[in-house]
């Protein structure tokens, strides 16, 4: 039986302590009920190709290529200083700073052409609704699907939102975190002034336990920058990298974590919740300098008493990400690894999310 642990909450929400432990934590390798996967292997080369026949070249025309090039390469060297110039004039630095960070990873996802309509699902009496939208994913060659809670006096001509994403665990509907009380909880936070109002997006997974990589022909990672670019152009949102979040329960808690690392300049917030961290070490180290540059806001937890996903990994794991510069905080809660475990934080995990949102919106506290 697993001895009996507490954790001590302190008050600015996020820093958690064991009793009696200092230094480092150990790295513990994942236990046997948890599926391990391999590192991501580099893209095998493809066979040299022949040299194509080349006819030969007078001296002369040599010296006259040579000459063109090297014009050609002053050339370019005077537009990009003054392209980046006239970027940084026109943006600001913290513009400029954000196009750049958002052009390498605009490509890593198939666009979707048609943009989808929103259906309306239900509306509550505090005034956010959930609606639906439907569309066909080439990530996955078939149908993606997504939940959109819009908050409470949503405006979309006059206002711009920081955008929640949430990814379920293996086999559940896009609707679970709205039947552990999502959107009432959404609700109340937005009318205490908790967090900023924003759009949360919920998406709906595939069968199995494709923990929302990319595996061979279905490309769930991709999959989720699917419903990222879809709803930055469908919706009004702060089309930022600090403005979103993303995070998700068990299968799910991975995927969000994942999809953050592998992603750097997409997202400024992830939170796992009960999951697993197999071969994302080496990604954190990876992104190391990107973290240390951009920073990433972090939450990680496990339950106690979960005998699916081993709760000694998330302290290791959240102190891995604060050696690589994020604002990173691990917990292990009392429960079982279920929704009503889920439930019982899902408060807290929203104020977390929201105050790094609200940091960290242009014009946002510091």
């Amino acid at each position: 039986m697993k001895a009996s642990r507490t954790q001590v909450w302190l008050e600015n929400l996020g820093d958690w302590s064991w009793p009696g432990q200092s230094g480092a934590a150990a790295e513990i390798l994942p236990p046997p009920w948890v599926p391990a996967f391999p590192r991501r292997e580099p893209a095998l080369a493809h066979p040299a190709a022949p040299v194509p026949w080349r006819r030969e070249r007078s001296p002369a025309s040599r010296i006259i290529t040579g000459a063109l090039l090297s014009v050609l390469i002053a050339l370019c060297l005077v537009l990009a200083q003054g392209g980046q110039l006239t970027l940084r004039g026109v943006l600001g630095v913290h513009g400029a700073a954000a196009a750049e960070q958002e052009a390498p990873a605009i490509s890593s996802a198939p666009a979707v052409q048609e943009l989808p309509t929103l259906d309306p699902v239900s509306q509550d009496a505090a005034g956010s609704s959930i609606e639906e939208a439907n569309f066909p994913s080439p990530a996955v060659h078939g149908e993606g699907s997504f939940l959109v809670y819009l908050p409470p006096g949503y405006d979309a001509t006059t206002s711009h939102y920081p955008v929640l994403y949430m990814l379920t665990g293996e086999d559940q509907s896009d609707s679970a975190f709205l039947q552990i009380g999502l959107q009432a909880q959404l609700d109340q936070l937005i009318a205490q002034h908790a967090i900023p109002p924003m759009i949360a997006v919920m998406v709906q997974g595939g069968p199995g336990a494709n923990l929302w990589r990319n595996q061979g022909a279905l490309r769930y990672e991709s999959y989720v920058l699917e419903v990222q670019g879809l709803v930055d152009r469908m919706l009004p949102t702060v089309p930022a990298r600090d403005a979103r979040a993303i995070v998700g329960d068990s299968m799910g808690g991975y995927g969000a974590m994942n999809v953050a690392l592998s992603n750097p300049y997409r997202f400024g917030v992830v939170e796992s919740w009960l999951s697993f961290f197999n071969g994302l070490e080496g990604q954190v180290r990876a992104d190391q300098p990107i973290i240390s540059r951009l920073g990433l806001h972090a939450f990680v937890y496990g339950g106690e008493q979960d005998h699916i996903a081993n709760p000694d990994e998330d302290l290791p794991f959240a102190a891995a990400l604060r050696a690589a510069g994020a604002h990173a905080n691990g917990a292990v809660y009392p429960g079982e690894h279920n929704l009503q475990t889920v439930e019982a934080h899902l408060n807290s995990m929203l104020v977390f999310a929201g105050r790094a949102l609200r940091q960290d919106r242009p014009g946002g506290a510091s």
